[in-house]
Order: structure tokens, then sequence, then C-alpha cells
């Protein structure tokens, strides 16, 4: 349990839980972070194409935001066409168990069976 006595001195916005959340939160930023692990340096196209009802805005942002939280590191290469990549920090990697521990709750409580591919490797 946590350190209060009672909710009313609690304030979540101070828990270890709503940081974490903040950092993650959002409508696709776990599904990058997982796609980051699985196949390791991943560009622009290649996540656009993976998640295919993400638009380019979103992406972008959400790719922008997860590389300031320091869970994402970007990589730009001088040419032409410009090439970036990306790929999880060791801060973003250290996210992974917990993620992989969402999948297992999900293969466990689904009726078609397990899909983790973190559990895998």
């Amino acid at each position: 349990m946590g350190c209060f006595q009672s909710i009313e001195e609690a304030k979540f916005a101070e828990t270890g839980f709503s940081y974490t959340l903040s950092l993650i939160n959002g409508k696709y930023k776990m599904t990058i972070l997982y796609c980051l692990f699985e196949f390791e340096v991943v560009r622009f196209n290649e996540l656009k194409r993976y998640i295919s009802t993400i638009s380019y805005k979103t992406l972008s942002s959400s790719l922008k935001e997860l590389e300031a939280d320091g869970l994402v590191v970007r990589t730009e290469y001088p040419q032409i066409p410009p090439k970036v990549e990306y790929r999880l920090s060791e801060r973003g990697t250290s996210l992974i168990p917990i993620l992989d521990a969402l999948c297992e709750w999900g293969d466990r409580h689904r009726d078609d069976g397990p899909t983790c591919a973190a559990s895998n490797k």
C-alpha cells in the first residue's frame, strides 16, 4: 500500500503511478515503445506502417514527447533524402517489463490465445 493513512492525505499527482502514466499516457505511446523494443531500430515510415491507424501528426508528436521524456533516442543521419531512426533509450527499455506484464495479463484474460512478443525474447 501507499505511505498515507487516508485518502484525504493522499495526492494522486504525487505518486509514482501518476508519474509513470504521464510518460506513457496517450493512445499510441505504449504501442510505439513496444514496437521499438520488438524491432530495436525503426524509421518513422516503418512505425507508421506498423501502426496503421496512427496519423503522421500523432506519430510525430508522440515520438517528440517520448524523446523529450528520455524514453526514445532519435538519430538523424546527414544524407539526402534525410534518414532518421528511433530506438529505445536505456530508460525506455526499463519500461519493457511493465509493458510485458500488461501483455501477459491480456494473454491470460483474452479468448483467442497469446500474442506477447517480448516474453519470447
